[in-house]
């Protein structure tokens, strides 16, 4: 009765480790393909909806590469704290310089230090609005590093000392940055070279020409008493590309009126334009 009692067998071990996790591994890799480093305490999160469709068949296809950085393998003492209280006094904690940091310097290995070539951002609610303009921007990088926040955020030191650029999805919060991780990867893995089936989508959709997109419609001609507009089965091409322009117009005068006044603002007229 009173001998050792037997291991549970539902139990597993884990072990974090420092070294970058290629996802999706054993595929071929392209050369120069491009290539995102993602520094995080959920590494399961990743490669999450990237491997689904388009993105996940250029990933399987080596098109482009996803790794991730554990960031608990760079943590503190026999329990890998990776946080603390923050200075000052008040709610939460923040990520540790001295465990971020070494990540960063991980993550940096083989990298190109040109920022232009190869960004290193945190992301962040009190970033600079990412938008469709940075995402074909780290598109023609080489790759970039994404820093995954949680709890209140991180030490302002490793953020200065590493010249990290802090980028948001928006007003609002989330519990961490891997869901913002994932968006901002979509948005710029989609613009690599061979990754769309047709190059010309990413030319027309929103935001490409600074406008928000015009309305589309498909088979059938009629449903629930409502046409397809008669300008898009008319066959003149002329007509449907005015339309389009003008319905991107009234859309984006509409529902997005700093879009519209800044899309104004570098009218190619060299007016207004617009009304």
């Amino acid at each position: 009765m009173g001998g050792p009692k037997p291991r549970s067998h539902g139990r597993l071990a884990a072990s974090a480790s420092t070294a970058p996790r290629e996802l999706v591994g054993g595929r071929p890799r392209l050369a120069g393909a491009w290539t995102a480093r993602v520094i995080t305490l959920f590494p399961a999160a990743f490669p999450g909806p990237l491997g689904l469709s388009l993105t996940g068949r250029a990933l399987a296809e080596g098109r482009w590469a996803l790794e991730t950085i554990d960031l608990r393998g760079f943590g503190i003492g026999r329990h890998r704290n990776v946080d603390d209280t923050p200075a000052g006094g008040g709610a939460g904690m923040v990520l540790r310089a001295d465990v971020v940091g070494p990540a960063l310097d991980q993550a940096a290995i083989g990298t190109p230090p040109d920022r232009a070539r190869w960004p290193v951002v945190y992301l962040s609610p009190r970033g600079r609005p990412f938008d469709q303009q940075t995402a074909r921007s780290w598109a023609a990088a080489e790759g970039v590093t994404l820093l995954c926040g949680r709890f209140e955020g991180v030490d302002q030191r490793v953020l200065d000392h590493y010249a990290v650029e802090e980028v948001s999805l928006g007003d609002f919060v989330l519990t961490g940055g891997e869901i913002a991780a994932l968006a901002v990867l979509d948005a710029t893995v989609r613009l690599l070279p061979g990754v769309l089936g047709n190059a010309a989508s990413a030319e027309e959709e929103s935001h490409a020409a600074g406008l928000l997109e015009h309305p589309h419609y498909t088979r059938p001609a009629s449903w629930q008493g409502r046409q397809i507009p008669a300008v898009l089965t008319s066959g003149n091409h002329a007509q449907v590309a005015k339309w389009r322009r003008e319905q991107s117009e009234a859309l984006t005068r509409a529902r997005r009126p700093d879009l519209w006044r800044r899309h104004l603002g570098r009218d190619d007229s060299g007016g207004e334009g617009g009304q």
